[in-house]
C-alpha cells in the first residue's frame, strides 16, 4: 500500500505541475472594462462548433465590483437584463484600449444564454462525397460575421432544414 500511495502522490505532483504552467492569476480592478465572452450558435436549433473553435469576446462592460476571487459583478446593458450580472473570470477578456484604433461594435443580438445566431449567407461550393455505399451531397456554407476563410462544409439535407 505505501508504494500505491507514494506513485499516486508523485503522479499528481507532476500533473499540477503541468497544470499551474498554464494558469494564470487574473484580478481585476473596480472601473475596469472586460470583454465577454459569447459562443456561436448556426441556424436556430443547430448548436455548433466552428472552423478552429475561435473564441468570441463581445461588447465593453464596467467592471462593478469583485464578488470572490473569480467572479465579478458587471455594468450590464439594458438589453441584458434578464442575464445575471455575475461572471467568472474564464468568460472574461481585459479591455486594452488603444485610441489610435477605433473599431465599431459589432450590431448582433445576444441570447441570454450568452449566444449568438449565424446564419448562412450563401454557398460557396458544392460537392458529392462517396461512401462505399452511398453518396452524401455537401454544401460549402459562408456564415454570416465571418471570412471566406471560415467556410463550413455541410451536408445539404441538413441546410435545407
Amino acid at each position: 500500500m505505501p508504494l500505491i500511495k507514494a506513485r499516486l502522490k508523485i503522479a499528481t505532483s507532476k500533473q499540477n505541475g503541468y497544470a499551474d504552467l498554464h494558469r494564470r492569476e487574473v484580478v481585476f480592478q473596480e472601473r475596469d472594462m472586460v470583454l465577454l465572452k459569447v459562443s456561436p450558435m448556426k441556424g436556430v436549433i443547430q448548436f455548433g462548433k466552428r472552423g478552429k473553435l475561435a473564441s468570441r469576446y463581445i461588447r465593453r462592460y464596467e467592471v462593478l465590483q469583485r464578488v470572490r476571487n473569480v467572479s465579478y459583478k458587471l455594468a450590464l446593458l439594458l438589453e441584458m437584463e434578464r442575464i445575471h450580472p455575475l461572471f467568472h473570470v474564464s468568460i472574461m477578456r481585459k479591455l486594452v484600449s488603444d485610441p489610435n484604433k477605433v473599431v465599431s461594435e459589432p450590431d448582433m443580438e445576444i441570447l441570454e444564454d450568452l449566444f449568438y445566431i449565424e446564419q448562412p449567407i450563401w454557398i460557396v461550393d458544392t460537392q458529392v462525397r462517396k461512401l462505399r455505399n452511398k453518396e452524401i451531397p455537401m454544401v460549402k456554407v459562408l456564415w454570416n460575421r465571418h471570412n471566406k476563410e471560415e467556410c463550413t462544409w455541410k451536408t445539404r439535407d441538413s441546410m435545407i432544414q
